[in-house]
């Protein structure tokens, strides 16, 4: 069961993200319905912590095995989708994989879960025109913190 419940004021959801960079680009992925791009992850299961949430996450959407290197950010989102509220907790690690064991492909995929889902490495330098959420994102990425930050970020 995923750590998400509805109430009256919003819809509270806890998530993780993977910060994959590599030759330059981060990894992205966004539904094929949406133009709203986001780093890959999802919802954290009751009694799972969200270390095992992300390594699980990334086994099931690309089967990849990661190694999680540290947890970049703790960001407390709030926002609007889809005419509802949001109020998340999300925890945004940085992760990397063996060097052979995942293809790095320059032009859009699909995962493991079919064709919900689209895949794609986008450059750094070009992430100020992607609609990338949270927005700090766009920006952030392209200077990653030494030391876990916290952050609050109301879009």
């Amino acid at each position: 069961m995923d750590v998400v419940f509805n109430t009256d004021i919003a819809i509270f959801n806890y998530r993780v993200a993977g910060v994959w960079i590599k030759n330059g680009h981060v990894l992205l992925h966004r539904d094929v319905n949406e133009e709203i791009w986001s780093l890959p992850g999802g919802r954290v299961k009751l009694a799972e912590d969200s270390t095992t949430s992300i390594i699980r996450e990334f086994q099931e959407e690309l089967g990849l095995d990661i190694r999680i290197e540290r947890l970049a950010w703790v960001v407390e989102n709030f926002f609007e989708y889809r005419g509802k509220d949001f109020h998340e907790i999300g925890m945004y690690y940085l992760v990397s994989s063996e060097i052979n064991s995942f293809e790095f492909i320059n032009s859009p995929f699909y995962g493991n879960e079919g064709e919900r889902l689209i895949y794609q490495w986008i450059p750094i330098t070009e992430l100020q025109e992607v609609e990338l959420y949270p927005e700090f994102l766009r920006t952030a990425l392209t200077k990653l913190p030494l030391a876990t930050e916290h952050l609050i970020a109301k879009q």
